[in-house]
């Protein structure tokens, strides 16, 4: 019997006493355990490594109070995807973990046992056995280019990778190169002259901005598809935001992104192209115009505050009901709330078919042939190109805000986008009147963080293809790109399809909640 139909068996039958398994299979210890002295075992459970030792006893029972002993434990559990590396050094069995030492931190482990010499074969099968439950479908031994914002974290963003991420990635046993970013934009020259044959994945110590200037980097390169198809852009969180580690992640613990990144896997993840004047900007979280663009690049010179400095400015808007006029032409493709939630059920029962896409886009994305090199070209045009035909451009007198977003969270606990999904081919826009009163104002943004904005009957949800807007007032207004402040000028905006590459825990979903009443399959 394989190791596979042992997994699939009556799991309330022991198969070593199952005749059938037995007679196929006559030794189920070297299978999942591995004895390691008198009294000590190792076995690989469903979902964890299970260690069985005496000794851990005689470490863990102290008297309580010098009077009653305490009760002991023989038995630990790791789970699989907290193993980093296992080896059989000379005689010892070495393995090397994510040990949590509180709820959001990390550090790495060692466990250790002596082996008999005559069981080197057995142990070495075991180690494999072991290293494919603990990374699956993840590459193992990554090659990683960590970039260090040295600002990022208000300067501590060069003690927290040497604290709590070079110490994961060397337990792993991935291949890091470390550059420091000297200058804004440093991180677009880093990408753009990188050799995709030499690193699988570019990881960004900072907040949002260095991941918006190495996808922009990629994108300048001659092979540009193929360079963001083989590369997997991600966060190790340094900085305010952090939006990508959330998303993909589930954290803004440099220590818990880290081994997210060691086991992460391979996912294709949609990119939006923003024409403004002669420039093509890749984007990979929002853009955004009105209250939420003014709230926070308007308040830059209060970044004392901290996060409340966005919320002053928030309220301060919202009290004077600012308004941010423009034109807007849209093309939609899902204007109906009930059936944007039908869509993210599907996309979601249909996981076995997204895996499917991305492993072809895996597979397709090394044979590019040079017309097809680099970025794909623009199906609408740009902004300085007539409107596609089938666009009407539309006057928003009293537009509160605009925001178009390709991930579900723009930082901690703000779900604005419930229904975007990483590779569904589809941007998710919110727009809101800004006239509406203070009060149902501040029941909005309290709907924000309890996940119930989407079904809020003064939020307009769509999932759309393409937008242009153009806004009125001057020159000194904000508009934002992934955070990022852009010259006050009409834009354009359309995705495409699967263009990038991340990590994800799953391989097909961000870690959130999604639209409310959508069963997650």
């Amino acid at each position: 019997m394989s190791e596979a139909d042992l997994i699939t068996a009556d799991p309330f039958i022991d198969p070593s006493t199952d005749p059938s398994i037995r007679s196929s299979q006559p030794d189920f210890s070297d299978v999942f355990t591995l004895e390691v002295g008198r009294h000590a075992s190792l076995t690989l459970g469903t979902d964890s490594l299970i260690l069985l030792d005496e000794g851990f006893a005689a470490k863990t029972s102290p008297k309580c109070c010098g009077l009653i002993p305490r009760e002991s434990k023989t038995t630990r559990a790791i789970p699989f995807f907290n193993i980093l590396w296992a080896e059989l050094q000379e005689y010892d069995i070495v393995i090397h973990y994510a040990h949590p030492t509180s709820r959001d931190v990390v550090r790495v482990a060692i466990i250790q046992y002596l082996v008999d010499k005559l069981d080197r074969p057995r142990v070495n099968n075991w180690v494999a056995r072991l290293l494919d439950r603990a990374y699956g479908e993840s590459q193992r031994s990554k090659r990683i280019k960590v970039l260090i914002n040295p600002y990022g974290g208000k300067g501590s963003a060069e003690k927290w990778y040497h604290r709590d991420i070079e110490p994961i990635f060397a337990a792993a046993r991935c291949m890091v190169d470390v550059e420091r970013t000297q200058f804004r934009g440093h991180a677009v020259e880093i990408a753009k002259n990188i050799n995709i044959g030499e690193f699988d994945v570019i990881a960004s110590c900072s907040g949002d901005g260095l991941p918006h200037e190495v996808f922009n980097g990629l994108g300048q390169k001659p092979d540009a598809r193929k360079a963001l198809s083989k590369i997997a852009v991600v966060q190790l969180p340094c900085g305010t935001g952090n939006a990508l580690s959330w998303n993909l992640n589930g954290t803004d613990s440099t220590s818990l992104a880290a081994l997210c990144v060691v086991k992460g896997i391979r996912t294709p993840m949609d990119l939006m192209s923003v024409s403004q004047g002669a420039t093509r900007t890749l984007s990979f979280l929002s853009q955004a115009v009105g209250i939420i663009a003014e709230s926070d690049l308007g308040t830059e010179h209060l970044r004392w505050l901290g996060d409340a400095r966005f919320t002053y400015g928030l309220l301060i808007r919202l009290l004077r009901k600012t308004v941010y006029p423009c034109d807007i032409a849209i093309k939609v493709a899902i204007d109906n709330k009930a059936t944007i939630k039908e869509h993210c059920r599907t996309e979601s029962a249909a996981r076995t078919s997204m895996e499917e896409q991305r492993k072809k886009l895996e597979t397709t994305g090394s044979s590019f042939s040079e017309e097809e090199a680099g970025l794909p070209e623009l199906r609408y045009g740009t902004v300085t190109d007539d409107l596609p035909s089938d666009w009407a451009l539309v006057p928003y007198e009293k537009l509160g805000n605009f925001y178009c977003g390709n991930m579900v969270y723009m930082a901690a606990k703000t779900p604005f986008f419930a229904a975007t999904l990483p590779h569904d081919g589809l941007m998710d826009l919110v727009m809101v009147d800004g006239d509406i009163g203070l009060m149902t104002s501040i029941n909005l943004l309290l709907a924000v963080e309890k996940n119930t904005l989407f079904d809020k009957p003064l939020v307009k949800y769509q999932k759309i293809l393409g937008y242009r807007i153009i806004p009125r007032g001057g020159k000194d207004g904000y508009i934002s790109i992934d955070g990022e402040r852009v010259p006050f000028a009409p834009f354009q905006t359309e995705v495409h399809h699967g263009l990038g590459t991340v990590l994800s825990r799953s391989g097909h979903s961000y870690e959130a909640e999604g639209v409310r009443s959508v069963d997650v399959v």
